[in-house]
């Protein structure tokens, strides 16, 4: 990297410092540790803007930052009819997995838990959204115009946006339509009976909505690439999201499996994430 893409990088880094900060502060305060949830769609965009105004508004990271911006709204909007924000900005519904990685051993005692908030979800988490965040300077002061190899990303971009939107909306439906038919008596038939979602994409995935999110940020990536025709320490950021998203992903099945007794036959027909026929990989 030159000297002027290393400034944007630590404009973005000292940023991140003080939201990490904040997160910890407020949620070791008010005990609700989604802080940093609620921040996931938002301070991504962020750090791309900052990189883009102080670079002068480059074209390919303008691009950048708008399709980010896209991403962020969509996800932002998604959050919060889930309730994770409130006007008290410290409060909001927690995510519910933190309720069961609490009940870990070493995170009953306090001071395991405060070292985890402090370490894992406040500090990597946001080093991590910020490391996502950071092809964009690649892009400034770069070798390569925008090219059609932008175009193409760009597009797939947006379908992998669409595909994440898809996904989430089948989900809210499904289980807004159960919960109604649980407050009305009405019998829970056909797939509500099993308790969870299996059509559409979740017909070929765990979970497509995962999917597209990891796959946004390699495509995301993949500008950095167009821009400078190499490949740089920014691809960490991608793949420790990937690696994130495979213990989200055990979790979030595990407490499935707790909850639907369905749920195990549905996990040996259907793969995690990449719709391939898993008997086949399997050898069965």
């Amino acid at each position: 990297m030159s000297d002027a893409q290393w400034s944007l990088v630590w404009t973005d880094v000292w940023v991140m410092v003080v939201i990490a900060a904040l997160c910890f502060i407020v949620g070791e305060i008010t005990g609700n540790v989604s802080q940093v949830d609620k921040l996931w769609s938002i301070v991504p965009v962020v750090y791309a803007w900052i990189a883009t105004v102080q670079a002068g508004f480059d074209g390919r990271m303008v691009l950048m930052s708008a399709l980010a911006t896209v991403w962020g709204a969509r996800l932002t909007y998604n959050f919060s009819r889930h309730g994770g924000y409130s006007w008290r900005f410290w409060s909001g519904a927690e995510d519910y997995r933190w309720a069961h990685v609490r009940e870990l051993p070493v995170l009953r005692m306090r001071v395991g838990w405060t070292l985890f908030d402090l370490v894992f979800i406040c500090a990597i988490q946001n080093v991590l959204l910020l490391w996502i965040a950071l092809p964009i300077v690649d892009a400034h002061d770069c070798p390569y115009p925008i090219s059609v190899w932008d175009v193409l990303l760009a597009v797939a971009f947006l379908a992998l946006v669409a595909l994440e939107t898809w996904s989430d909306q089948l989900q809210w439906r499904f289980q807004n339509e159960k919960k109604r038919r649980r407050a009305a008596g009405e019998p829970l038939t056909g797939p509500y009976a099993d308790g969870f979602i299996s059509t559409g994409p979740w017909a070929w995935s765990l979970h497509p909505n995962y999917l597209a999110e990891q796959s946004i940020w390699v495509v995301f990536w993949l500008f950095a690439v167009a821009a400078e025709h190499r490949v740089d320490w920014t691809l960490g950021g991608c793949l420790v999201l990937i690696a994130l998203f495979q213990g989200s992903s055990r979790l979030s099945e595990g407490i499935q499996l707790e909850k639907y007794p369905a749920y195990s036959d549905y996990q040996r027909r259907v793969p995690r994430f990449l719709p391939w026929p898993k008997a086949k990989v399997l050898g069965r």
